[in-house]
């Protein structure tokens, strides 16, 4: 009897060791890190390519661990029952069910999966190879499960075998973009360009356009010598030429061509054509989405386009670098990182005037106000209070608290915005409109 009550506790603590395993091993190849897996197996990492390749085919993964550690469970609490019946009776049953569910919780559950969980990138790399064994070893036996299951939730309208939609693909990337968290403003600038990169398709290059108010364009039948004088004036690099009235655009001049032109003509300003000398110009809808306007400039090798309405009036430009300022936020003084037209405050508020964007307040400061319906903070307002505000009026609306300080006729020109965390309590008296989400 002595040997055989060995045998038997030896045989339950083996059992066990390897419920443990099961265990441990379902919890490490589910939360490993699929990125930092791929990236390994680029490396040479063979462990992480077995688990690479065991993920591809996870359903039949999960059955192997699954069979495997209910086998090895039901086989332990057997033979604790039948040892324990021999020993005291019929309440060997209570007892081996106590005794087995503690043991099974603690040494072949909660310790192993906890140790997994910290763990789960080395000790998926370790345990794959083995797994890989068991996979095979069970193949028919999972691959029939896996067939009944899969066609028990199709009676229900369950597809377990769809892909994921480019939605959920995308969100997924979202999420995970978001919990890329610490690191400090690194890793934050970090987060900025790829859920930049990430918008490119949904937003449109009417909302980062440089307006027609804003652009320098330069009329081409003015005499040679106030053409170039206007040109060398101007501070950028490529200037629109138009005919007529300032909405025909005929030609884009490149400054480069001007000066080559003007070298070349050897102080014979009036042989000068600068229409001749301007590339033609490149019309866009202001529909146009920005991923595809970046593939465009990059098929076409161009940097610069008129943006044009639906009736073909002028709305204003835009360049390759507003898109890739959209990635990697505004490209200037090195020094210079914060956005044109906010002032920041040493209570957390800050003052924005009217014409900056949403996109780029929810950029800099990771806020999450909605530019579905409006593309400027004023609009935002204006969009959410229903009216033109007077100056004083204070808002509070998707839980920021908004101060209008300035406005020019019909138009609010300045804006003092204190997010949540900041928002102090009211003053008494103090006039707040609080309204709710549009919807």
């Amino acid at each position: 009897m002595g040997t055989d009550l060995l045998l038997a506790i030896l045989g339950i603590a083996g059992l066990l060791l390897a419920s443990g395993f099961f265990s441990g091993s379902e919890t490490a190849l589910t939360g490993a890190s699929r990125p930092r897996m791929h990236a390994m197996e680029q490396q040479g990492s063979a462990g992480a390519a077995m688990v690479n390749r065991l993920w591809q085919r996870k359903e039949h993964l999960i059955g192997a661990i699954l069979l495997g550690n209910n086998l090895v469970n039901i086989m332990a609490s057997a033979i604790a029952t039948g040892v324990l019946v021999r020993l005291v009776g019929d309440a060997g049953v209570l007892y081996a069910t106590v005794v087995m569910t503690l043991l099974v919780l603690i040494f072949s559950e909660v310790l192993p999966k906890t140790y997994a969980i910290h763990n789960a990138d080395k000790m998926a790399v370790h345990v794959a190879p083995v797994m890989r064994v068991f996979v095979v070893v069970f193949g028919p036996v999972t691959h029939a499960i896996y067939v009944f299951v899969h066609q028990a939730l199709k009676l229900v309208g369950v597809d377990i075998g769809a892909p994921l939609g480019s939605a959920q693909t995308e969100e997924e990337l979202r999420g995970a973009i978001d919990l890329h968290a610490g690191g400090g403003e690194e890793v934050r600038q970090e987060r900025q360009m790829l859920r930049s990169v990430l918008d490119l398709g949904d937003v449109e290059v009417g909302a980062i356009m440089t307006h027609r108010k804003n652009i320098v364009t330069v009329n081409a039948d003015l005499p040679p010598e106030e053409l170039i004088r206007q040109v060398l004036a101007a501070p950028y690099t490529r200037i629109p030429l138009w005919r007529g009235t300032s909405d025909n655009i005929v030609g884009v001049l490149h400054v480069k061509k001007l000066f080559n032109a003007v070298k070349a003509a050897d102080g014979e300003l009036d042989q000068i054509d600068a229409a001749a000398l301007a590339n033609e110009p490149w019309f866009i809808p202001d529909a146009t989405d920005l991923l595809s306007q970046l593939q465009s400039f990059r098929r076409r090798h161009e940097h610069f386009a008129i943006v044009v309405d639906e009736y073909g009036e002028l709305l204003g430009i835009v360049t390759l670098e507003d898109i890739l300022e959209e990635i990697v936020g505004e490209i200037s003084d090195e020094h210079d990182t914060e956005i044109e037209g906010v002032k920041p405050l040493k209570d957390g508020a800050i003052v924005v005037e009217g014409t900056v964007t949403i996109r780029d307040l929810n950029r800099q400061f990771e806020w999450r106000l909605p530019d579905e319906d409006a593309s400027t903070i004023a609009g935002l307002v204006l969009h959410e209070a229903q009216r033109i505000p007077d100056v004083g009026q204070v808002f509070v609306f998707h839980d920021f608290r908004f101060e209008i300080l300035g406005r020019q006729r019909n138009q609010i020109t300045s804006i003092k915005i204190t997010p949540p965390e900041t928002a102090a309590p009211e003053a008494d008296g103090e006039a707040v409109e609080t309204l709710g989400e549009s919807g």
